[in-house]
């Protein structure tokens, strides 16, 4: 970083600016002076700016390289063939609401509250219509339901006043919107609206830092990286499959036995091999009783309280 200057890439383009500033305040400056409004330059500072292009000069680099990120994923959708989204939706607005009502809540009690939700409220215009005391009782079971209900409200209200009751396909106009997020709005575009999203939600997070095709914490960091090793069409799928995988076997306690990627995965590599190389051996003639669970396995040889009693 120099003394006088900030330096951020615009696709291959690098803006050199006068003032000492670095990260997010540079870009916030840079889109600022371009003629952006500050909230608006705060916003694709957040990730929004992806689909402009803009990203900060240095990133970080996951472990895996690109080709390896495309291999690893072909070997992932052999796992989980025809992964897709689990909520059920027939139209863009549906998915909306669904994908609203889904957060700290599993899909398939979603889809037991979504086709009454549906038949009452067909559109955005109707829905702009009911107070949110008359959508609490209808969507409560999916938790949260006082601040989901606002979230709903919200958002049809916006959908009909801004854009004439139909949910717009851009990431800026979906997440204008109340209660919707940039992992909601890549699952709208990506699914219902056939533009290039990529959602990355706990799963994904979870699993692509352990196998090493992403690496951080942040959200729009592993979108980001996961969107540069892929081509764009094959971004809905990759995270419907890594959810996927996330659910049924790289669980926070992962199966990897059943895993395609097992080879491939660092975590395998670096946690989970290791700590089974120390578990106890089998005994002669018979099986060990803390065999198959790393966690009893890991305490084993220290004694409970009756063995040393009968000591």
């Amino acid at each position: 970083m120099l003394d006088s200057t900030f330096s951020i890439a615009i696709g291959e383009t690098v803006v050199i600016g006068t003032s000492r500033l670095k990260g997010d305040q540079a870009l916030i400056a840079l889109l600022t002076a371009a003629g952006k409004p500050t909230g608006v330059a705060r916003e694709l500072t957040r990730g929004v700016g992806l689909q402009y292009g803009l990203m900060p000069r240095r990133t970080v680099r996951p472990p895996k390289s690109p080709a390896d990120t495309r291999a690893i994923l072909k070997k992932l959708e052999g796992q989980h063939p025809n992964a897709d989204t689990e909520l059920h939706y027939s139209n863009p607005y549906e998915l909306l609401v669904a994908t609203i009502l889904s957060a700290q809540c599993t899909d398939e009690r979603v889809n037991m509250v979504t086709p009454a939700l549906f038949t009452r409220y067909p559109n955005a215009a109707v829905l702009a219509r009911a107070t949110t005391s008359e959508l609490e009782p209808q969507i409560q079971s999916t938790g949260f339901f006082r601040a989901k209900s606002k979230s709903l409200s919200g958002m049809a209200h916006a959908v009909v006043e801004r854009h004439r009751g139909e949910i717009p396909a851009d990431m800026d106009a979906l997440t204008a919107l109340p209660g919707v997020g940039r992992k909601t709005a890549n699952v709208v575009l990506g699914h219902a609206l056939g533009v290039p999203g990529l959602p990355v939600d706990r799963h994904v997070l979870r699993v692509s830092n352990r196998i090493g095709i992403a690496k951080g914490d942040d959200p729009v960091v592993v979108e980001r990286q996961l969107g540069a090793a892929l081509p764009k069409e094959k971004w809905i799928v990759a995270s419907d499959t890594l959810i996927l995988h996330g659910r049924r076997i790289c669980k926070p306690r992962p199966l990897c036995d059943t895993c395609a990627v097992r080879g491939d995965c660092l975590y395998y590599k670096k946690v989970v091999a290791p700590a089974a190389s120390k578990r106890p051996q089998a005994r002669a003639g018979g099986k060990s009783p803390r065999s198959g669970d790393p966690e009893r396995a890991a305490r084993a040889g220290r004694s409970g309280p009756a063995e040393r009693r009968n000591k």
